[in-house]
């Protein structure tokens, strides 16, 4: 008999045991591990849904722990494991899994430093911050040193507080003046001069160096930036910033121009700390300089020595390099100085003037004469090269005739000479032609005679051989006969050579 099977226990089918116990106390074991199923679908359907963290993207998470060591008096954070309370570390994007007994969560936005700005950060946590100091040390609540520059962060709002400012901006031709608001005052260092403008590194105050432009990221509540502007200004003496001095005579002289300066970049920060900016720059340096200048220069000179050209220029060149070498140890840079207009009290400006134009007038009509005899001496000087040229033109159309002349010469007596070596050539011909006719003559006339003579040694040489010349007539009569012989003797006329002979031929007829 098979044992029972699982199922049938279970449904109550098995039979009973020998001794009348009940199948149904082996269902133990099953029931076991229904309960074990049971208890781990539903813990990993409580793991799943209640354990689960799982921020977005751009999104961080925070964790409060709810059992642990209790945080010391005056502390906000839990720094380290086991600690109750907010912890300092957060949990980044992605999937994390986290005991909902034991701890809490919070889900936050991630900081943004969008570009052209940075993120300044305030520590909520540490010891309280040291008597006297702005920024924050390491461990201490206050302001962090280090800014975020533009990007993503994740910053625990429970430990930082985060403020965003704009980046500094220094523009091309422009330089940023740094002031330290942090560090030792100067006067707690003796070895530092008490009236010294510039404060050292690590001291509060206006420091050396100057910022080039592009961007930066400065924390303000450690620096603040001022821009200069590097490039050349202008500034217009004109109306009520135009310089008046008295003569040596005792006159008021009007002066108006233009001085052109900028600002030297390696003194940048000492000047604009020590007078401010470029109007202050120019009200208390450069026009003070200018009118002390004037007022001494002007003295030295009468009120008409300003009317004329000579003596403005002079002035002019003496007032910029006064300028020049002056501000210079100021930190200012003067390129130049132009003097539009100097001028003089209306009681000798008529009469100045009037004289000046009498002078002027002088001189047009030197000049005038002097042009005219520069005129009359160009009309002889032209005459004279135009006579200088038909000079020219007339010899050398004689020297082009004469030229021309031995040319046609030289040309004549070539082609005579080339006619005459033509003559001989051709006379030369001549008498080679005869030569060559009479020596064709005499070779014809020797061939004719040699032809004879071979004929003659010929005929001789066969009359002899046929013993004289009746059997050689007789041979050449039969040569000439024999090939002819039949049709001559067959010829039908009875009055030709035939004829002769037919009597004795034999008869062919039947």
């Amino acid at each position: 008999m098979n044992p029972p099977s699982p199922l049938d226990e279970a449904f109550g089918n098995a039979p009973r045991q020998r001794g009348g116990a009940p199948l149904a106390a082996s269902l133990g074991p099953v029931l076991i591990s229904i309960g074990l199923i049971c208890i781990f679908f539903f813990g990993a359907i409580f793991f799943w849904f209640f354990c689960r963290i799982e921020p977005g993207p751009g999104e961080f998470v925070v964790l409060i722990c709810k059992a642990g060591e209790d945080l010391p008096e005056g502390q906000v954070l839990a720094t380290e494991p086991g600690q109750k309370g907010i912890h300092l570390e957060v949990l980044s994007e992605g999937r994390h899994f986290r005991n909902p007994y034991t701890w809490a969560w919070e889900i936050h936005k991630v900081t943004d430093i969008p570009a052209g700005q940075l993120g300044v950060q305030t520590r909520l946590y540490g010891k309280p911050l040291a008597e006297g100091r702005i920024m924050a040390e390491a461990g201490s609540k206050g302001i962090v040193p280090e800014v975020l520059r533009p990007g993503k962060y994740r910053v625990n709002p429970y430990a930082y507080k985060v403020e965003l400012f704009d980046a500094t901006q220094i523009p091309a031709g422009s330089a940023g003046v740094v002031t330290s608001l942090v560090g030792d005052d100067l006067f707690t260092r003796p070895e530092v001069k008490e009236n010294a403008f510039l404060a050292p590194a690590g001291f509060k105050g206006v420091q050396p160096g100057i910022l080039d432009p592009g961007t930066y990221y400065l924390n303000p509540y450690a620096v603040t930036v001022a821009e200069v502007n590097l490039q050349s200004q202008r500034f217009e003496m004109s109306g009520e910033d135009a310089i008046n001095f008295l003569t040596v005579d005792g006159f008021i002289v009007h002066v108006e121009g233009t001085i052109e300066y900028a600002l030297i970049p390696q003194k940048v920060a000492e000047v604009t700390h020590r007078v401010g900016d470029m109007e202050d720059i120019i009200k208390k340096i450069v026009m003070p300089l200018a009118r002390g200048f004037s007022r001494l220069e002007g003295s030295k000179n009468p009120a008409k020595n300003y009317i004329t050209g000579q003596t403005r220029q002079q002035f002019q060149d003496n007032l910029e390099a006064h300028l020049k070498s002056r501000c210079l140890g100021w930190g200012v840079a003067v390129h130049s100085v132009l003097i539009r207009n100097i001028a003089p009290p209306d009681e000798i400006a008529s009469i100045i003037r009037e004289r000046e134009i009498a002078v002027q007038n002088a001189r047009k009509i030197e000049q005038q004469i002097t042009q005219a005899q520069s005129q009359a001496e160009l009309a002889r000087q032209e005459m004279l090269a135009q006579q200088n040229k038909e000079k020219v033109e007339a010899e050398t159309a004689r020297l082009r005739a004469l030229i021309t002349a031995r040319q046609n010469q030289e040309v004549r007596l070539i082609a005579a000479r080339e006619q005459l070596e033509v003559v001989k050539l051709e006379a030369a011909a001549a008498e080679a032609q005869a030569d060559a006719l009479l020596l064709k003559a005499e070779a014809d006339r020797k061939v004719i005679e040699l032809g004879n003579e071979a004929q003659s040694s010929v005929m001789t040489g066969k009359v002899q051989a046929f013993g004289g010349g009746i059997p050689f007539a007789r041979h050449a009569l039969y040569e000439k006969l024999g090939p002819r012989i039949d049709s001559i003797l067959a010829g039908d006329d009875e009055n030709g050579l035939g004829g002769l002979f037919r009597p004795f031929l034999p008869s062919t007829r039947p």
